[in-house]
Formats: C-alpha cells, sequence, structure tokens
C-alpha cells in the first residue's frame, strides 16, 4: 500500500534531516529515505570521524612533542592507535543516536532502504514517487511525495590508472578505517581534505608527502594563508610537492610499498610509501536513484538547480553535495532550510556564498570568508588590507601557539569588509565573529568597537580590524 507525504527526502545526511526537522516543524507529513545510517557522510565518513583522529593527533603531538614547554615532563609516550579509533567511533554512535531521537521527536518516518524516483504511474500522474527496496529484504515501499528533497551527497573521487583497493591504494572512506598507520604515506591532493590527513598523520608520526597537481595547495585559500600553512607543515616534516604530472601507468606494488612517477618542471621522480591516499575530490551520487525517470538536468556530473534549489521538476528539490557547489555540512544545512522553506511558504533566500565560512582543520587550522585578496583586485576594486599576528596576542602567548595571523580585506571606497583570511590556532572557532560582520555587512571600524575580552584569542579580530586603517595598538 503507498504512504502519502507532504514531503519525502532522499538521503539522510546532514543536508537530509536538517530538511526533514524543519518540514516537521512546519506541519508536513515528512519522511526519509537512507540506505545506510542516519548523518550521512559528514557524521560518518567525514567532519566528525576526521576531526575526531585530528584531536587525537593533537594531544599526542603536545604530549610528544610540546608539553616540555609549559613546564610538563611526560616520560614514555605512546600512542595506541585502537583507543584513538574507538574514541572516534564512540563520538560517531553518540551523535548518530541523537538524529535517530531528532526524528522520532519530530514524528518523521524514517524507511531504511535504498530509494528509486519513478516516472508517471498508477501512484501519481508526475514523476517523484518514491520506489524503497527496503534494506531488510522486505517488500518494496512506496512513497507519494507532494514534494521530494534529492539529498543523496557524495563520494570520494577516484583517478584514472589507479585502482582504489582499499589496502594498498586509500580513499578518505578507507583512511578513516586504518586498524595501523603506515610508516610512510603519499597523498594525492592538496586541497582540504589532502591537507587535513596530512596534517593528522604528520602529528601521529607517519613520513608524508603531499603530491599536489596545481602550483599550491588550497587552491581556494588567499595566498598569504597559504604560503603560512605550506611554512608551517613543513617545518613539521611534511614533504610538499607542486606542479605534479603523475605517470599512473608506472604505478606498482612492491614488497608491500607503492611506487609511483611523476614529473615536477620537467623533472622526472619516483615517489615510494606504505600506501597512497587519494584526495582529488568528491563526486555526486546520481546513479541509481531514477533520474532518468525525470526531466532533472544534471551538468558536468551534478544536479542543475535555480535558486530556489528546484530541479527542472519544480516539485522535486535538490540540495548538498549533489548540486555541487561549496560541498560543505553547513552549506547542505542551510540549502535543505531554503528548500523546505521554498515548499512551505514560496520564498526563500538563496546562500551568497561570499558568507559562507569555510575551515580546513589542519595545524595550523585555517578559516576564511569572502573574497581573497586576488580575487578582490580581479574584479578591479581598490582595497585596504588589516594583517594583526597571534604572536602580539597574549592569550596565544600564554596557550603556546603563535603562529599565524588574520588578515581582513575591505573596499578601499566603501569601507565594507571583503574577505576575513585567518590562520592560526582557533581560527575554526572565532570564524564565527567574522561570519556575523558579513552577514551585518560590518565594517573594519564597527568590528572594532565591539569590545573583546582580555586576554583571548579573539583580540586578533579587533587589532586585525584597527590595522585595516593603521590604527592597530599591539603592534
Amino acid at each position: 500500500m503507498a504512504q502519502n507525504y507532504d514531503v519525502v527526502i532522499l538521503g539522510g545526511g546532514t543536508g537530509g534531516y536538517v530538511a526533514a526537522i524543519r518540514a516537521a516543524q512546519l506541519g508536513l507529513k515528512t519522511a526519509i529515505v537512507e540506505r545506510e545510517r542516519l548523518g550521512g557522510t559528514c557524521l560518518h565518513k567525514g567532519c566528525i570521524p576526521s576531526k575526531a583522529l585530528l584531536r587525537s593527533a593533537e594531544v599526542y603531538r603536545m604530549a610528544n612533542k610540546t608539553a616540555s614547554e609549559y613546564g610538563v615532563t611526560i616520560e614514555g609516550v605512546t600512542l595506541q592507535f585502537d583507543k584513538v579509533q574507538a574514541r572516534k567511533q564512540a563520538i560517531v554512535e553518540q551523535l548518530s543516536q541523537g538524529v535517530n531521537a531528532l526524528m522520532k521527536k519530530g514524528k518523521i518516518d524514517v524507511y531504511h532502504g535504498t530509494g528509486r524516483i519513478l516516472g508517471p504511474s498508477i501512484f501519481s500522474p508526475m514523476p517523484g514517487t518514491i520506489s524503497v527496496e527496503m534494506a531488510n529484504g522486505t517488500e518494496n515501499e512506496m512513497l507519494v511525495p507532494t514534494n521530494v528533497v534529492i539529498a543523496t551527497g557524495s563520494k570520494p573521487r577516484g583517478m584514472a590508472g589507479l585502482t582504489v583497493d582499499g589496502q594498498y591504494v586509500l580513499n578518505s572512506d578507507h583512511a578513516l578505517e586504518l586498524a595501523q598507520l603506515p610508516a610512510s604515506l603519499l597523498i594525492v591532493g592538496g586541497g582540504v581534505i589532502g591537507i587535513e590527513w596530512a596534517s593528522m598523520l604528520c602529528d601521529f608520526g607517519v613520513d608524508v608527502t603531499i603530491l599536489e597537481y596545481g602550483p599550491t595547495i588550497l587552491p581556494a585559500e588567499d595566498a598569504d594563508i597559504v604560503k603560512e600553512v605550506t611554512k608551517q607543515l613543513e617545518k613539521r616534516g611534511v614533504r610538499i610537492v607542486t606542479n605534479v604530472r603523475l605517470d599512473t601507468n608506472t604505478f606498482k606494488i612492491e614488497n608491500d610499498n607503492v611506487f609511483i612517477s611523476a614529473n615536477m618542471d620537467e623533472q622526472d621522480e619516483i615517489f615510494e610509501a606504505e600506501k597512497l591516499l587519494l584526495c582529488v575530490g568528491r563526486e555526486a551520487n546520481t546513479q541509481g536513484i531514477g533520474l532518468e525517470n525525470t526531466e532533472i538536468e544534471v551538468v558536468n556530473g551534478f544536479i542543475n538547480v535555480n535558486d530556489c534549489y528546484q530541479t527542472k521538476e519544480a516539485h522535486m528539490y535538490a540540495i548538498g553535495d549533489v548540486i555541487g557547489g561549496l560541498q560543505l555540512a553547513h552549506v547542505a544545512s542551510h540549502e535543505g532550510l531554503s528548500a523546505i522553506e521554498h515548499i512551505a511558504t514560496g520564498k526563500t533566500e538563496a546562500i551568497d556564498v561570499l558568507k559562507v565560512p569555510k575551515c580546513v582543520y589542519s595545524y595550523p587550522e585555517v578559516a576564511s570568508i569572502g573574497l581573497t585578496e586576488k580575487a578582490a583586485k580581479a574584479q578591479g576594486l581598490s582595497l585596504k588590507i588589516g594583517k594583526f599576528p597571534f604572536k602580539a596576542i597574549g592569550k596565544a602567548l600564554v596557550n603556546g601557539e603563535t603562529e599565524g595571523f588574520v588578515k581582513i580585506i575591505a573596499d578601499q571606497k566603501t569601507d565594507d569588509i571583503l574577505g576575513i583570511h585567518m590562520v592560526g590556532p582557533h581560527v575554526t572557532d572565532l570564524i564565527g565573529e567574522a561570519s556575523l560582520a558579513k552577514v551585518l555587512d560590518a565594517t573594519p571600524w564597527e568590528m572594532s568597537q565591539a569590545i573583546h575580552p582580555h586576554p583571548s584569542l579573539n583580540e586578533v579580530l579587533a587589532e586585525s580590524a584597527l590595522a585595516v586603517d593603521a590604527r592597530a595598538i599591539h603592534f
């Protein structure tokens, strides 16, 4: 027997379950179809488990290398990686139970299985009925929604010529489940995911080499930030090789090690390590969900949507990684909220990508919002820039983490803040103030007038805002 819903959401990741909660709050009868576990990539294969590992790596680095600087002598420091993994999984399980509880609280029906969109049928004259192949092997469920939200997410992208086997050639999913650490690792790709893994594994004592196709790591970040991160990673022993052209035909496995040849600026080199980790982006999960039964357009592998997140089928929406753009969990959540608001009220506001904070949870941390200096100059804007180092902040000295700085870019003519870029301690938390400043269209002067507590790391924001007009106090 078919079940009728106001909204059926394909995918229970961060975008999908948040959309479901909002739909239930607005009184819409709502269901989620999820083939694995609620929480999706972010909770189970991305944001949360990787940050749990990064935290363990940070503690190990401090205990093993820097504790003595604080007057604390620790002898016989050992890493028990099985306990690191157990802690990670316990955090995931706790949050997973929380998501399940939220579904019960919102009276949201959850179908554990694989959903596929059907074309016009006896259930509906329009495409959109969802056939759910239930994970428990019972008869398929038929869901007949007034509206559909596609939130099927993404998966790690592969690379032609390199077969991901989970043993010698890994993607990020495999890396999260390592039972033991390799002695050495090649990371192909110097984007956000590659840099976080390089930082973490370096702290765990792994010999890490990054092989990046482009001229720099972190290509989306401001050049000053990239320079600082590169310096700090290399200082800790990470080798970074850019402008790399891998010859995948030379890839081989011998004596439990991987070998691959690459060309860099017309020079060839053979790279060797115990394992190779592919970090070359993510691709949308668009296969096997029935898009061929609809008029939905897929462009360059991603579902095409308008500013309201509607597909070409007006009653069918898509959000999150499956539509491309900024593939971030917090973006997916806000897209889900926007789509539901449009379903319920006919009104919504598209996300302004220049108001989206981006974070890299490496050591040092990176956070940014708005235009880079290069992008602002490319628009022909006249700029004024303020920079302030953490080494002049008392709390940074107290914490023993003084590397890095905050950089604020403002429009010389209008005084509008164009971008805020940070590298250093806890900047993935400090970016919240910068995000609010962008939402409120604040000027550097307005940021500087907010009273910041002393001693605190966020004093660096006030000082960098003052520095825009050459008025910094402590540097």
